[in-house]
Formats: structure tokens, sequence, C-alpha cells
């Protein structure tokens, strides 16, 4: 296969169907295996013990997690706190952009942030426009704007057909979570 520059890809996984984040772990370690370092940073997940968590420590230091967010929104019902939650985890993600340190940076549940009206998309996009020309980037979460989907290089729509919650089955460890 010949070689070619590398291009970084913005890359979006939007949709009502499951499987958003799990896609952007699975680029995540593919990356790994392919010697990328890789940052995510976790906008909307909070307390719960998710198994990426775990699997993480025993991929660092090429691959890291931040925790950022506080749980699922509707949980708080703090709209003011929400967004100064999600304007920190920004800035982090700016930074990461800005340091260029990693071959792969992934914005979890972003999409629902900005959809949430938590982050400016004229912002992200902008960033988004500015980074370094071989960092790729993964953005998940349901609703992404048609701006980002504008800027983005590869678009991802989960569509969900069928789902075991309308089967009164809650989310399962080591599947969902």
């Amino acid at each position: 296969m010949p070689t070619q520059k590398r291009v970084g890809l913005i890359i979006v996984h939007t949709g009502n169907g499951k499987g958003k984040t799990t896609a952007a772990l699975g680029a995540a370690l593919r990356a790994v295996g392919c010697g990328f370092k890789v940052f995510m940073v976790q906008f909307i997940k909070g307390s719960w013990d998710y198994g990426e968590l775990h699997v993480v420590e025993r991929l660092a230091p090429h691959f890291e997690i931040k925790v950022m967010g506080e749980g699922f929104t509707w949980e708080t019902k703090d709209t003011k706190r929400d967004t100064e939650v999600a304007q920190k985890a920004w800035e982090f993600c700016k930074e990461l952009i800005r340091k260029n340190e990693h071959d792969l940076l992934i914005f979890d549940e972003i999409n629902n942030a900005i959809d949430y009206g938590y982050l400016d998309v004229k912002d992200v996009v902008e960033a988004l426009k500015n980074k370094p020309a071989g960092m790729h980037i993964i953005l998940t979460g349901r609703n992404a704007s048609q701006e980002i989907i504008d800027v983005a290089n590869l678009v991802t729509e989960m569509r969900e057909i069928k789902h075991p919650f309308h089967q009164g089955i809650y989310a399962q460890k080591g599947i969902e979570f």
C-alpha cells in the first residue's frame, strides 16, 4: 500500500442509535495499535463505573480518558451548572488541540453539549478548522449540528432499529457501559 502524508480527519458519530462512543473507542483501540497517542474527553458521563475507564488504565500512557461531565444533564436539572461544566471541558479540549501532543482526540458527547446550548457551535467549529493538520478528532453524541457536519470529513449516523430498553431490559454492564 502506498504511503501518504497523514491528513487529520474530523469524524462525527451521531444519531439516536447506540454505538457512538463504542465506535470511537474502537477507533482509539486501532489508533493505539498503530502507535498513536489518544486522549478522550467525556462531556456528559459522570459517576457511573464505565468499562472503558478500566481498560484505558491498561493502555496508558498511549490512551487516556478524562471524565469531565457530572452525569446525565436531565438528572441535574441545573442548566447553569451544566453549562459551566461543559465550558470547562471545552476549554480543556482546546488546550489539548493547542498543545498538539496527541494523534487522536475524542470529544465524547460534545454534540449533546452543543445541542443543549452549553457550548457555542461557532467556537467548536473554529477550533476544528484550526487544528493541527495531522491531528484526528472524533466528536460523538446525538443531534450533531449542521455546522459540525459541514466541517467534518466523515459523518456516521447510528440509527436505532430495535433496542432492548423497549423490551424492559436496562443497560447491560460490559456492553453499554
